[in-house]
């Protein structure tokens, strides 16, 4: 079950964020941002987290993420997501995807990756392909969302 976390509890996930730990949690869930938890139905237990920004500009470093946000952004960006088991973040960059898809006008799903070679297999893996490839990091591009 995907969750968008609005609630203080769901915060506490993302001081275990690999990626980007040092983006404040203010900006991950100040309008139009969001952050997902994949949750087990059952159990209540997480998954894995993404989180989400909206653009108009495939941003390439985490100052043009923060600068090129906008309410009305096309443009999905998935710029950090870690999974708890295995499988969870195909799971929940899928699943994201699909739900904004069905919730909001969008052109395309890109990332801003870290240049880690994790990063690089993990996309690819799933069907990205490389947008470009910055100083600072990697856009991958999920083209059949």
């Amino acid at each position: 079950m995907l969750v968008n976390v609005t609630h203080d509890s769901h915060l506490a996930y993302l001081k275990d964020d690999p990626v980007r730990p040092h983006i404040p949690v203010e900006f991950r869930i100040r309008k139009p941002n969001q952050v997902w938890l994949l949750e087990d139905d059952f159990s209540g237990s997480v998954h894995g987290v993404i989180c989400v920004a909206y653009t108009h500009t495939v941003p390439t470093t985490e100052q043009e993420l923060m600068n090129f946000c906008d309410n009305d952004g096309d443009i999905v960006v998935f710029y950090t997501v870690w999974s708890y088991t295995k499988g969870a973040g195909r799971d929940i960059v899928f699943g994201v995807a699909r739900h904004i898809k069905q919730t909001r006008k969008v052109s395309r799903y890109v990332t801003l990756s870290p240049k880690t070679e994790m990063a690089r297999k993990f996309h690819l893996a799933n069907g990205a392909i490389v947008l470009q490839e910055n100083p600072e990091s990697v856009n991958y591009e999920y083209l059949e969302i």
